[in-house]
């Protein structure tokens, strides 16, 4: 039985990366709240079908995290349109998997830029509305943040990274009378795991953590945990509740991964080189999908150059 929490009946919430797996859910939940939607992504086919999903009030915005001017223009568009924000769900992310060393520098750059500095943009255009309305903001981060994990650097970087910025504003954030809240998720069903497990090494390094490391879990009852912390206002969400006790452990975290990890990177190191060329992107639809957006920026870019060059030499000719 869904719980019920009337002190999300009629707010407007802000989700990013809502185009597919838990912001796409969280939407859903949310609207069936009584919430009122306003869908950021970067894949308006599969935002308008989760809005409409979301009742009649919901409402997408094709938006990149990492353009800091359109998101700024795109957070006041939905606060014209639908008076207030009242919640803001910083959830975009993308991962990449593989040796530091035999990752492409752009696509782990890439990585940090979405999950990292896409937060901060995020956080930026919002805040002030948020302000206005006494709102919450929420980051998501991941177990990435409580522990280091081998063939992960960038996602781990990009996610220590969103947890301590929360951390950071939280108090700057509590003078306006906004709450800041950080939800971890572990290894979840959604498109980005199920595109990392695609990996043959990835995953048998996955499996071979200690349970419930190792374990996939599902995507819905871990939604649920987050709609009961936004409602709740919670400085902490888990989204699977064994998380809440590594906190209490997670110094150690980093000597235990040292321990294990050399062995297991040597062992699979052959087969790491031979499809080091896989990795050369993000995983799963949601990395397909920013690649694909940035490659139709560059064209656009490219156009755009080429008519001016076009305009500029007919000036010259006049």
């Amino acid at each position: 039985m869904t719980t019920r929490h009337p002190t999300l009946n009629g707010k407007t919430a802000v989700i990013t990366g809502a185009a597919r797996g838990v912001g796409s859910l969280l939407a859903r939940k949310l609207a069936d709240q009584g919430a009122h939607l306003a869908l950021v992504g970067l894949e308006p086919d599969h935002l308008a079908a989760t809005a409409a999903q979301c009742g009649p009030t919901a409402t997408h915005w094709e938006a990149d995290v990492t353009d800091g001017p359109t998101l700024t223009t795109t957070a006041k568009a939905i606060e014209a349109h639908h008076g207030t924000i009242d919640i803001v769900v910083a959830n975009a992310g993308i991962a990449t998997g593989g040796p530091f060393t035999q990752t492409h520098p752009e696509a782990f750059d890439r990585v940090i830029e979405v999950n990292l500095l896409g937060s901060i943009a995020t956080a930026r255009a919002f805040l002030p509305a948020l302000q206005r309305s006494r709102g919450h903001y929420l980051q998501i981060a991941s177990l990435a943040a409580l522990t280091p994990a081998p063939l992960m650097a960038s996602y781990c970087a990009s996610k220590a990274g969103v947890e301590a910025f929360a951390h950071a504003i939280r108090p700057e954030a509590a003078v306006h009378d906004v709450t800041t809240g950080i939800a971890y998720l572990s290894w979840t069903d959604t498109d980005m795991v199920r595109g990392a497990d695609a990996d043959d090494v990835l995953r048998e390094l996955r499996t071979r953590l200690p349970w419930p490391l190792n374990k996939t879990h599902p995507l819905p009852p871990a939604v649920d945990n987050i709609v009961t912390g936004i409602a709740r206002r919670s400085p902490h969400v888990y989204g699977q509740p064994w998380l809440r006790a590594l906190q209490g452990v997670r110094a150690a975290l980093p000597g235990v991964v040292a321990a294990f990890g050399p062995r297991e990177i040597r062992r699979l190191q052959p087969r790491l080189e031979a499809t080091a060329h896989q990795r050369a992107h993000a995983v799963g639809a949601g990395g397909s999908a920013d690649l694909a957006a940035r490659h139709r920026k560059k064209k656009s870019a490219a156009r755009n150059g080429r008519r001016e060059t076009r305009t500029a030499a007919g000036d010259t000719g006049r």
